[in-house]
């Protein structure tokens, strides 16, 4: 993305970029869905999704003149064997939430986004020994809570909000430990991806299953699905790095608090248990989106203070 030339300039553009990767995640369960009605099964979705998001991340790329680092990554087998298990924790995320959407699971997929941000606390305690602070303990405490909740209003776990929550959550731990740019590793990811998913793609098509060929609307959806993945994935990593902490905690829910729109809209269950167990999980949300914004205020007194006067 081109660089705006004010450091206030640049803020508003990554809270634009921000704002709209958000809310592209909020809308995506619609093309899927709209996908599911040209009569494509989500194993051949997903085929398609990481067919198509490759071309998509080599465009960033090279665009982010780091094609080299790319090639190098081939190189290395430390940085190689990260980003297969990050492929591997991405695919099942973008499995599960295929098959969900087009399940009438949109608010299991909701609750599970809303989930994600606090398993990443926890994580971060168990592996990484972050401290949690009484606000990070409470807003874990309301998210344990609304997934009881959601398991009573259900009649059993709501594995596919757990799924979901665990394979991202695991999926950003194991970026986390990946020597290469947000770019470089989703190209790679993908790239791993699309060897299987071309062979199923050709293995359909052999067998007269496949979809693509169908018509020019099931193929203009098909490979949009590949653009639709990775480009609120690249606004995502880039805005990341412009804005504050605090102001992504919020931005964060706005995908998942669409999905609860959308949801409802279609007509899933939304009974009084369901609708407490999102308000322990929104008011986990809440603490947490405070909890960062503190610390944010925190972090920008500490270096207001260190700074040399003018």
């Amino acid at each position: 993305m081109p660089q705006p030339s004010a450091p206030g300039a640049e803020a508003r553009v990554a809270l634009v970029a921000g704002i709209g990767c958000y809310l592209a995640w909020g809308f995506i369960p619609l093309a899927f869905q709209a996908i599911a009605h040209l009569g494509v099964g989500p194993w051949e979705m997903l085929a398609h999704r990481t067919l198509w998001s490759a071309p998509t991340a080599l465009v960033f790329v090279l665009l982010a003149g780091q094609w080299r680092q790319a090639v190098g990554v081939f190189a290395n087998r430390r940085v190689l064997a990260w980003l297969m298990l990050s492929a591997a924790l991405i695919a099942a995320n973008w499995s599960v939430f295929i098959w969900a959407v087009n399940s009438g699971r949109v608010l299991e997929c909701s609750l599970g986004y809303y989930i994600n941000p606090l398993i990443n606390m926890a994580a971060g305690a168990l592996l990484f020994r972050e401290r949690i602070d009484r606000i990070g303990a409470l807003a874990i405490a309301l998210a344990v809570a609304g997934v009881a909740v959601q398991t009573l209003a259900l009649g059993h776990l709501p594995l596919v909000s757990l799924a979901l929550a665990f394979s991202f959550g695991g999926y950003g731990i194991v970026r986390k430990q990946v020597a290469a740019d947000a770019q470089t590793g989703l190209f790679i990811e993908c790239l791993l991806l699309a060897g299987p998913g071309l062979a199923y793609v050709a293995w359909l098509a052999s067998h007269g299953q496949g979809h693509f060929a169908q018509s020019a609307g099931t193929a203009a959806w098909l490979i949009a699905s590949g653009p639709i993945t990775a480009l609120p994935l690249m606004l995502f990593a880039w805005c990341a790095r412009r804005l504050p902490l605090s102001v992504m905690g919020f931005l964060q829910f706005i995908g998942p608090t669409i999905g609860v729109v959308i949801g409802v809209v279609e007509g899933e269950a939304f009974g009084p248990l369901r609708a407490a167990s999102f308000v322990l999980i929104w008011g986990g949300a809440a603490v947490f989106a405070f909890g960062a914004w503190r610390r944010s205020r925190a972090l920008a007194r500490v270096i207001a203070g260190i700074q040399p006067a003018a």
